[in-house]
């Protein structure tokens, strides 16, 4: 439990810098899909280097594992990353922030009726507080003017990200997780291939290149990573209620890099969002389980 815990939370604090990274990148004029290419690219060739020098047998992988991979990354991640990196075309970062964190929310639903997952008055407190935790973090979200085309990019991330996760714990049951990790990765790099000549990155400033190789391993191979890991320790709907430490990280950073200001109504989410994280981990109360698999 613990082990899965601390996955999820370096999970948490890896996805975290994401919107940090891609503000900066933004800034010195990388766009949008060449970013999604050269962020799947370097994550799959950073990890691929990995596997290959440290643990090459991880690389074997059957061919019925390849398709599922493939499904993740091709057809879930993949979209899910488009319509995330397209709503912040439309809306605010922290309306199309809001949003996705209502998968939490999602995921154990689905986890209810998927795993028949045992869930309690707890679990839903927990969730309550992770919920108010992220409106009040986000609360200019409201404030702002609100495009339908951006809703519906960001309803497409939250959604498409819930399956995922799902569907991650289905197929990585007897699976090695960090096979998984890799070719998902790297399925998800196929289509992005094809919108902007790879050979560019070649061209790129050093802040450009320093910014695009950060965000393919911290938020994308060491996120991921670590987040396949909690989902085969903790499951998808329990990695999902302590990976809500994201806008936490998100906002800190932000303060600390951007030198965006944080005013006591974030303070007092992040506060409810530690206490959702802590709360299902209280004595006596521990967190939602899941029924016999079918």
């Amino acid at each position: 439990m613990l082990k899965g815990l601390i996955y999820s939370l370096v999970s948490a604090f890896c996805l975290g810098m994401l919107a940090i990274l891609v503000k900066l990148a933004y800034q010195t004029g990388l766009r949008d899909m060449a970013l999604l290419q050269y962020r799947f690219l370097t994550a799959a060739l950073v990890f691929g280097l990995y596997l290959l020098i440290r643990h090459p047998r991880l690389l074997s992988i059957r061919p019925a594992t390849l398709a599922k991979t493939a499904f993740l990354g091709v057809v879930l991640h993949g979209w899910q990353s488009t319509c995330f990196f397209k709503a912040l075309n439309y809306i605010p970062a922290s309306t199309n922030a809001l949003i996705l964190y209502l998968y939490p929310v999602i995921v154990t639903l689905l986890s209810l009726a998927v795993f028949r997952m045992k869930a309690d008055r707890t679990i839903g407190l927990s969730l309550a507080l992770l919920m108010g935790g992220c409106a009040l973090v986000f609360y200019d979200a409201f404030l702002k003017a609100l495009n339908v085309t951006g809703l519906l990019f960001a309803l497409g991330t939250t959604l498409t990200f819930s399956v995922y996760l799902i569907m991650t714990q289905i197929f990585l049951k007897g699976e090695k997780s960090l096979t998984v990790t890799f070719y998902v990765i790297l399925f998800t790099a196929v289509p992005f291939l094809f919108v902007n000549n790879p050979l560019d990155i070649l061209r790129l400033a050093p802040r450009q290149l320093l910014l695009a190789l950060a965000i393919g391993l911290v938020p994308t191979a060491l996120g991921i990573a670590f987040q396949f890991l909690a989902i085969r320790e903790l499951g998808s709907a329990r990695m999902s209620i302590f990976s809500t430490f994201e806008p936490v990280t998100t906002v800190l950073m932000a303060w600390l890099v951007l030198g965006e200001n944080i005013v006591f109504v974030q303070i007092a989410g992040m506060g409810l969002i530690i206490a959702g994280i802590v709360l299902p981990n209280l004595r006596g109360s521990g967190p939602p389980r899941e029924g016999p698999r079918r």
